[in-house]
């Protein structure tokens, strides 16, 4: 299966943590120049000259060369960082609907980002903060009935209490499909079950 230099490629760190995700384009550049192997289903790792060497098969994806089809790495092996993953999420509008997926906290339908605004569910006026667990996505109607209301004055609930999400590198694919291979690297219980 031929594919674009666009898609996405999972990067870990030299402790196989999943620390971000790349394009193909990059990880492939990266490959070539010696900063990160290519790793395969069994943990393998490849540098660039072993990674070109491996058979394409009908169903893989690859890249087209005039020489030859070259094998797409779905996840790349830093060699000189080992830093730990971030752990903390941006507080902004995009990762509020992510966090919220683009569903009012207050009737708990689904909208378009250009449908909803956010809310503070304590208006700062009232001595709310802009925080994660303040702001909510609301959509338009649900947002005037509360106006700067608490909760119990508007007779409004929240369909779920905000809360700060926890980073993970797949937080901008949320509902996209990626490959089998990357959720080896990125199920926390894989991490953090204690080894016997």
């Amino acid at each position: 299966m031929r594919l674009m230099l666009d898609g996405n490629v999972l990067v870990l760190n030299r402790v196989f943590q999943a620390i971000q995700i790349t394009s193909i384009r990059r990880a492939f550049t990266l490959l070539y120049k010696g900063h990160v192997r290519a790793v395969d289903a069994e943990y393998r790792t490849y540098d660039f000259e072993n990674w070109m060497d491996i058979p394409v098969q009908p169903s893989d994806h690859y890249v087209v060369t005039p020489s030859r089809n070259i094998l797409v790495p779905h996840v790349v092996q830093l060699l000189a960082f080992d830093r730990m993953p971030r752990q903390e999420v941006k507080f902004s509008r995009g990762n509020i609907y992510l966090r919220d997926q683009n569903r009012c906290q207050y009737c708990g339908r689904k909208f378009a980002s250009s449908e909803l605004s956010l809310d503070h569910v304590v208006p700062i006026s009232r001595g709310g903060k802009s925080t994660w667990e303040n702001v909510v996505c609301a959509c338009l109607p649900c947002n005037v009935r509360k106006g700067n209301k608490l909760l119990s004055e508007a007779s409004i609930q929240l369909i779920r209490q905000p809360l700060r999400p926890r980073w993970h590198p797949l937080h901008r694919l949320q509902g996209r499909n990626f490959p089998d291979i990357w959720k080896n690297f990125l199920d926390e219980a894989y991490w953090n079950v204690e080894l016997k």
